[in-house]
């Protein structure tokens, strides 16, 4: 699950979408897991990234991930992921 290349945001949680004109607004944490997902990193590795530096339960994380999942969907500004059935 990637975002889409061209969406900019800034440290301080600033979403903006160029090929949409929307913008966001998120926090610090937000800025970090968006960057990290531009660039590829995987979901279980951001999820272990956040456990460790967070004093957050584990099943929490994974509530407010799908929920941040949902949110990114809903925005437009995931990469679209194709299946090939390989």
């Amino acid at each position: 699950m990637k975002i889409k290349k061209n969406i900019a945001t800034s440290e301080n949680g600033f979403i903006f979408n160029p090929a949409t004109g929307d913008s966001f607004s998120g926090n610090a944490m937000a800025s970090v897991i968006l960057v990290a997902m531009k660039n590829g990193v995987n979901p279980a590795e951001i999820k272990a990234d956040i456990l460790k530096k967070y004093d957050v339960n584990a099943a929490q994380l994974d509530r407010d991930w799908e929920d941040w999942i949902i949110q990114l969907k809903e925005a437009n500004l995931l990469e679209l992921e194709l299946n090939h059935g390989n």
